[in-house]
């Protein structure tokens, strides 16, 4: 048989039906096929989901200082830019990095320099309002390190005392304990461009009204920009404290032999990056960063590759009438593969041609070539799966294995395809597991967590460690392919969620806020590969995610539970986080509580008359306690996907078993 089909309960039915049709269940039934119709209307006519990513206002304030630092600025999308700063400020004059959350002081510092730099003048209502916050949170010396480096480009702080990140790093041979692939995968896009920025020291003058002297505590003084000592003597910041200072001395007394070597090594690095990509690492950061670096390196605003450069950074943005907006990346290969997931789940039919037209857009797009995994796993063949629309360097294994999942819903017309697609996707993740038995993002082993106190490290994503969350997700689709927990690799994976496990029950979440995210990709994973639900770690879990439901019925998690772990599991319900915590309550085979039905109750009661839901807070993760991030379709697949697998346990199809491809786990 060509036809690739593996088995399911329901996958040739268009909707779930149920032996006895109550009314809850005819009420759910009525709002999986109200979600379903939702998430069908949104669909793209080449066949992928693409919801908006929403991020905080530091990227509108990145762009006007970009534009202005190039002399490419736009005033009336700097205007627009602005009103979208100013509708996102905090009653007590700052700017928070989530929605309701509080001010962060280089987000405040961001948003007023970008509002000057938009033509807001310091006597501004606003300003004012922000300049009084600001200096209460400690002024402009308590930024983190990619803002202050960025206020050097105009004169706003001194090169000097910003840490040093000097292009010599890409020097750094593979076999040293220091390179730039033991670093994870986006602050190595990030940070090769800026070292060139670094080596360069732009300098672009601008009138002193425009300025931020202001915002200084007690005045300009360069002795308080510099970072400070550990106050333990013999320390790992202390250590490279001295080796960042002895840096810096190295630039003043022009002792760089390297320096000329260094700068082509970072260029050639760069540019090679730019291919098959959506801009540098097609994220935010690197991409702007990237456009500085070339023109420090002398490439005209006219250049095919700033030009490139430049095309592909403006793609992120969204203008409307008053606002203009940017993203931090895409993601349809992401939301692609969850909607698709979500649909088949649902019942919608394998052969249906929407989901066959999905399933060849995501398939053009798995990644044949090397990348930089490579370095840290040599023995690794290509097979993943990225983000984004383009980003060759850099497929992800989460990514990777939700697309594994959602395959499983589609009988494509080139069977023999489709499969080894997949075998080569799971023999890369296979390749990918990290020695502690998880797996992390893009990389392997990258854990040497003494690169956290490096200088230039406070956007606290420094490395990718494994994490439970997306071993969690990986177990999930190996059952789908048929392999069991007497796997060699899964035993090691089960071994490390296990030994992640927090006190409390619950398990911490990397990419989604937070502990509700984690915990339920850890029980879906484990009820998948037959984990005993009786076990006393898994019943943990399930009655921690019990103990933190809301009075509605629904649950929610802020991102302050990265910062302060007696808020975890406290927060506003939002749909996406209470379809986690009835999804994972489902895994631990709790399916007649009062938690379940309170949960089910409180997403029937929120859905609106369009099949959607509201989502005002942010769900997902960028950088813990730095950047965080809105997917807009969050509101739309996980909640459909919640109530299917709860209307599946009322119908009493057997959960856990997975597809059970024949042959996929030979």
């Amino acid at each position: 048989m060509d036809n690739y089909s593996p088995s399911s309960p329901i996958a040739s039915e268009p909707q779930l039906h149920f032996g006895k049709i109550d009314d809850l269940s005819s009420r759910v039934a009525a709002s999986i096929d109200a979600a379903r119709k939702r998430l069908f209307s949104q669909q793209h006519e080449g066949g992928y989901w693409c919801g908006e990513l929403e991020a905080d206002t530091t990227l509108e304030s990145d762009y006007i200082l970009l534009h202005t630092l190039l002399g490419t600025g736009d005033q009336k999308r700097f205007a627009k830019a602005a009103n979208y700063i100013l509708q996102h400020q905090n009653d007590d004059g700052g700017w928070s990095i989530y929605a309701a959350g509080p001010s962060n002081i280089s987000a405040s510092v961001k948003a007023y320099f970008g509002l000057k730099l938009a033509g807001y003048t310091a006597d501004h209502p606003a300003l004012s309002r922000a300049r009084k916050k600001i200096l209460e949170m400690g002024g402009v010396t308590k930024v983190n390190t990619f803002t202050k480096i960025y206020l050097c480009f105009f004169g706003q702080y001194d090169y000097d005392a910003v840490p040093a990140i000097p292009p010599e790093i890409v020097l750094f041979p593979k076999w040293f304990w220091f390179n730039i692939y033991e670093i994870s995968s986006w602050s190595r896009a990030i940070l090769v461009p800026l070292s060139i920025c670094y080596a360069k020291k732009p300098f672009k003058k601008i009138p002193g009204e425009i300025g931020v002297e202001e915002l200084f505590v007690g005045g300009r003084d360069k002795s308080r920009m510099h970072l400070t000592w550990d106050t333990k003597l013999v320390s790992w910041r202390n250590f490279f404290l001295l080796l960042d200072r002895m840096t810096h001395w190295f630039e003043r007394v022009h002792i760089r032999p390297l320096r000329f070597i260094a700068l082509k090594q970072a260029e050639k690095w760069m540019l090679a990056h730019f291919e098959m990509s959506d801009g540098l690492g097609a994220i935010y950061p690197s991409m702007l960063n990237a456009i500085i670096a070339l023109r420090c390196l002398g490439y005209s605003v006219d250049d095919p590759q700033v030009i490139r450069a430049l095309d592909e950074f403006e793609k992120l943005g969204i203008e409307e009438e008053h606002t203009f907006r940017m993203q931090p990346c895409m993601s349809p290969v992401w939301d692609t593969a969850y909607a698709m997931f979500a649909l088949g789940e649902s019942g919608v039919p394998r052969n249906d041609p929407r989901m066959v037209r999905c399933a060849d857009w995501i398939l053009q797009r798995q990644v044949r070539t090397v990348g930089d995994w490579k370095v840290k796993n040599p023995q690794g063949q290509p097979g993943g799966w990225y983000f984004e629309f383009n980003n060759e360097f850099y497929p992800d294994v989460d990514d990777s294995a939700m697309v594994c999942l959602a395959l499983t819903h589609v009988e494509h017309p080139n069977g023999r395809y489709l499969r080894e697609s997949i075998q080569r996707a799971i023999d890369w993740i296979f390749s990918m597991q990290c020695k502690n038995g998880g797996w992390a993002s893009f990389d392997k082993n990258n854990d040497r967590m003494v690169f956290q106190h490096v200088p230039f490290a406070d956007h606290n994503a420094m490395l990718d460690p494994a994490t439970v969350d997306i071993t969690g997700r990986i177990l999930e689709m190996l059952a789908a392919y048929g392999y069991d927990r007497n796997h060699p690799v899964v035993k090691k994976a089960i071994r490390f969620i296990r030994k992640e496990q927090e006190a409390d029950g619950s398990w911490f979440g990397r990419w989604g806020v937070n502990y509700i995210y984690g915990t339920a990709l850890v029980l879906r994973g484990l009820e998948a590969m037959g984990v005993d639900y009786h076990e006393p770690y898994v019943q943990q879990g399930a009655e921690w995610l019990r103990m933190v439901q809301n009075p509605d019925g629904g649950w929610g998690e802020t991102c302050t539970s990265y910062d302060d772990a007696d808020t975890k599991g406290i927060g506003p319900s939002t749909a996406s986080q209470t379809a986690w915590a009835v999804l994972g309550l489902l895994a631990a085979n709790d399916t007649r509580s009062d938690s379940v039905a309170r949960g089910v109750a409180y997403l029937l009661r929120t859905q609106k008359k369009d099949g959607s839901w509201d989502e005002p807070f942010f769900t997902g993760t960028g950088f813990p306690r730095v950047f965080y991030l809105k997917y807009h379709m969050y509101r739309e697949y996980f909640p459909l996907l919640a109530l299917t697998t709860y209307a599946k346990v009322v119908a009493g199809v057997p959960q856990g078993t997975g597809a059970q491809t024949a042959g996929a786990g030979d």
